[in-house]
C-alpha cells in the first residue's frame, strides 16, 4: 500500500524535517513544496499497523506542526 504525507513545519525546519523523514522506515521519498504545505513524503507500507507507526514517528519529528495522509487507493479492475 502507498500514502502521502503531507506536512506543515516550523518556520526554518523544512529542509531538517525533509532530509530527517528519510530516515524512518517505509518513507521512499520527501520533497520541499510549495503551497498550503512544506514538505511532502511517500510512503510504503503492508499493514495499517505499519501507516501508524510511519505516521507517529513523523508527528514526533522537531519541527513537524501539523500532518495530513492520503492513501493511495489501488486500482480497481472494470
Amino acid at each position: 500500500m502507498e500514502s502521502y504525507l503531507l506536512l506543515e513545519c516550523s518556520s526554518g525546519m523544512v529542509w531538517k524535517v525533509a532530509d530527517t523523514i528519510l530516515k524512518i522506515k517505509g518513507v521512499k521519498m520527501a520533497q520541499v513544496v510549495t503551497g498550503n504545505y512544506d514538505v511532502i513524503a511517500y510512503a510504503e507500507f503492508s499493514n495499517i499497523d505499519e501507516l501508524t507507526n510511519i505516521i507517529q514517528k513523523v508527528q514526533a519529528l522537531k519541527g513537524v506542526q501539523k500532518t495530513q495522509t492520503a492513501v493511495a487507493m489501488p486500482k480497481q479492475s472494470i
